[in-house]
């Protein structure tokens, strides 16, 4: 091995996962349990919160809730120091080494696995895709399962569900479902007779997959049960009545659930991969592709020599070995193969706190087989949310299948840099990454980027003033192109906030050390999730400035256009005037949280919405509401930000805890006593504020001096036209936007901010 003193690590090979299925979570594991120096991992999901098949069917019958039985890829990718990427891919460029997603750059590739499951085969049944209420994708399915139980205890008559597909997901799925809306029936009281169940099976037989032991047992518990088993009935169309049969019956239904067998996405197809006759990715026992050596594949999406089933245990048992191979193919070394277990041990729940178990040509069932189910699925489980403290390397090591030049690459990036202008980014990678942005110039914008010269210049129309304002700070997310728009949108809200249009901007962007090619790409991410946003708000990027640096980080030089009579200022609040805040508070415990491990990805990905979301038509709707005052909230927090107004305005005003809007999670991160590193400084204007007791017992408190990024618009509103402001807001996509608060006089004996 090479050694280099300890420094931030350059990256020379890029992994990209795309899934979050059982495989790639044991794949994200041992990368944090055991790095590679100079390899970044990327994973690309759709789903921030993976589903463990296992468990399913015990969420469905109510016996787990939705964090027990799925795994939270967002603390599990911060673990393994991994991008988390939340987009769903669309294609696959195999001569580019690129995966395409919509809204976004290509995300470059040394070596790509592939681990995105399957989908029920709906689209060769007509109807089956916009009537039937297909198992996956799971999120979908479980709002969808949300409804369908709305639906029964809203019934007068007989409920009628029925469950296609005959395998093991189906029968689970058929048994799981009866018992929930039994269980519902009975908590409302409905007849016991409100619900029928039938299964229908193309086959001759169910749970064709095992042994004629576990069929018999199955047949059983459906007849004891009441469902009705309908073999060798091939579904042909599903209608929103129900479905017809091959033989020409129709069924009657309620509610028709999809559990048919497994069908692949599109796109590895599409993107040339060797495929199987049902679209599967072709492997051989190393899950290498037969087609391109530098791509793999896992679990449902992989087609094995040895045509194995379509099984979550599979999957995971193929982990280690996919791991073994990932990090053998980065560094050219030979792969090891895949020994699928010839047999294994099948736990079919039974809806109840029941289970079957199969294996080979026997069976057994019992309660005490659920719990044994119920311990080894809890235990899996536990590996993946309940994460180990992280160890750092102390030394640069580079494996020895690197190639002589990239290793000088990677010493010389990892040595020490120097400082001024010479820690600029090269002009090669500049000026190519400036080729592939998309930029625009109004007619107002001099001398831009493409001029190449030394400063921008703007021309200022006639009867206008130029709004300027600044912001930057570091990266806190791993996704460069979501940053960049992040970034890009908090800059552009101190515009909108006094009312300006916003015309251009200056960038300034750190891009961390690295070998050229990968900094040219993080900055090219940067800058177009920058660039989507300026040219959503009408403004164009006029030019910049880019160095190389420790860690990630960017800003933004903003300039805006405004009628000088129009402006908006923070003062000029009057008593009366109702409180407006547009987005929810809570960015600041959320990210301080996630940095630690302890925030769930769901509420991770919901503030990152939040932060996306402009400023600029909320400001169009307080415009036409006749607004007295706003500002945007940001770093000094709610009651900081409320406190500048309050003062430039010479008034008080009083505000409902319970009315802010809040982040899901945020209340969660707070009481576990997370908090941002500026939440101490925001403290100290505890003086110029009165709280009551129940103020200052509400769990939400401390949020009110919690600092936000991209937050929301604060505005006066007069007390007349709130309401109508606030249904305006909402309706233009705003939903969360509130009215927290009324204006005040105040006296001089008074603290200005009176908090209730």
């Amino acid at each position: 091995m090479r050694q280099a003193a300890a420094a931030p690590a350059p990256v020379f090979k890029n992994l990209v996962l795309v899934g979050g299925g059982h495989a790639h979570v044991g794949v994200l594991r041992r990368f944090a349990m055991r790095p590679m120096t100079g390899v970044r991992v990327t994973l690309i999901t759709r789903d921030i919160h993976t589903p463990y098949s296992g468990m399913l069917p015990g969420l469905i019958a109510g016996h787990y809730d939705f964090d027990a039985c799925h795994i939270d890829l967002g603390p599990l990718a911060r673990f393994a120091a991994a991008r988390l990427y939340h987009a769903e891919v669309t294609a696959v460029d195999v001569e580019a080494r690129a995966v395409h997603v919509d809204g976004r750059p290509p995300i470059p590739f040394d070596v790509l696995s592939i681990n995105i499951g399957s989908r029920p085969a709906t689209l060769a049944v007509p109807g089956a895709a916009e009537h039937a209420l297909a198992v996956k994708p799971i999120d979908d399915w479980l709002r969808r399962w949300q409804e369908v139980q709305a639906r029964f205890l809203a019934a007068d008559g007989r409920f009628r569900l029925l469950v296609v597909g005959g395998g093991a997901g189906g029968v689970e799925m058929a048994l799981a479902t009866q018992y929930r809306l039994q269980q519902l029936a009975r908590e409302h009281a409905k007849p016991s007779d409100a619900l029928s169940v039938t299964l229908i099976s193309a086959d001759a037989q169910i749970l064709s997959g095992h042994n004629a032991g576990v069929r018999r047992r199955f047949e059983r518990m459906l007849h004891t049960r009441g469902v009705t088993l309908l073999s060798a009935a091939a579904v042909t169309s599903v209608g929103e009545a129900g479905v017809e049969l091959a033989d020409g019956r129709v069924l009657a239904g309620d509610a028709v659930l999809w559990v048919t067998h497994a069908a692949a996405q599109h796109w590895p197809a599409a993107a040339g991969l060797a495929v199987d006759d049902q679209g599967f990715i072709r492997v051989d026992d190393c899950l290498q592709s037969l087609s391109h050596r530098d791509i793999f594949a896992a679990g449902d999406i992989a087609s094995l020599p040895d045509a194995r089933p379509k099984s979550g245990v599979f999957a995971v048992r193929q982990g280690p070995i996919l791991d073994a191979n990932l990090r053998r193919a980065l560094t050219g070394k030979a792969l090891r193969p895949y020994h699928p277990q010839r047999r294994f041990l099948g736990l079919i729940s039974t809806g109840d706190r029941y289970a079957v178990a199969s294996r080979g040509n026997w069976s057994l069932e019992g309660a005490w087989l659920w719990t044994f189910k119920d311990w080894i699925d809890r235990r899996f489980m536990r590996r993946f949310n309940e994460l180990p403290p992280l160890s750092t390397p102390a030394t640069l090591d580079l494996p020895d299948g690197l190639a002589d030049e990239q290793a000088a690459q990677v010493l010389a990036s990892a040595a020490i840099r120097c400082g001024g202008c010479g820690a600029k980014v090269g002009s090669d990678a500049l000026t190519r990454v400036m080729q592939r942005l998309p930029l625009a110039a109004p007619s107002d914008l001099v001398l831009g980027p493409e001029a190449a010269d030394d400063a921008a210049v703007l021309q200022i129309p006639p009867g206008k003033v130029l709004v300027q304002s600044v912001d930057h700070f570091r990266a806190f997310i791993d996704d460069p192109y979501l940053f960049g728009r992040i970034a890009a949108n908090h800059a552009l809200g101190d515009l909108f906030a006094m009312g300006a249009a916003a015309h251009s901007a200056l960038a300034v962007a750190t891009v961390p050390y690295g070998i050229e090619r990968d900094m040219e790409q993080t900055l090219y991410e940067l800058m177009s999730g920058a660039v989507a946003v300026l040219s959503e708000a009408g403004a164009v990027l006029a030019g910049g400035h880019s160095g190389e640096g420790g860690e990630l980080a960017f800003g933004l030089v903003v300039n805006g256009l405004a009628d000088a009579d129009a402006l908006l200022r923070k003062g000029g609040l009057r008593p009366g005037d109702c409180l407006l805040l547009c987005k929810p508070i809570g960015t600041g415990t959320l990210l301080a949280a996630d940095m630690r491990r302890r925030a769930k990805g769901r509420w991770i990905d919901a503030a990152l919405t939040t932060m996306q979301a402009s400023n600029r038509v909320a400001m169009q709707c307080l415009h036409q509401h006749a607004v007295s005052a706003c500002t945007d909230v940001t770093g000094f927090g709610l009651v900081g930000h409320l406190l500048e107004m309050l003062t430039r305005s010479g008034t008080g005003a009083v505000v409902d805890i319970a009315s802010v809007p809040l982040l899901d999670g945020a209340l969660d991160t707070v009481a576990a006593g997370i908090l941002s590193t500026m939440q101490p400084q925001n403290l100290r204007l505890r003086r110029a504020v009165q709280a009551s007791a129940a103020a200052l017992a509400h769990p939400a408190h401390a949020l009110m001096f919690d600092p936000q990024t991209a937050g929301g618009l604060l505005a006066g509103v007069p007390g007349e036209r709130a309401d109508a402001c606030l249904q305006a807001l909402r309706a233009s996509g705003y939903p969360q936007a509130a009215i927290i608060g009324r204006v005040t006089k105040v006296s001089d004996a008074d603290a200005p901010l009176t908090l209730q």
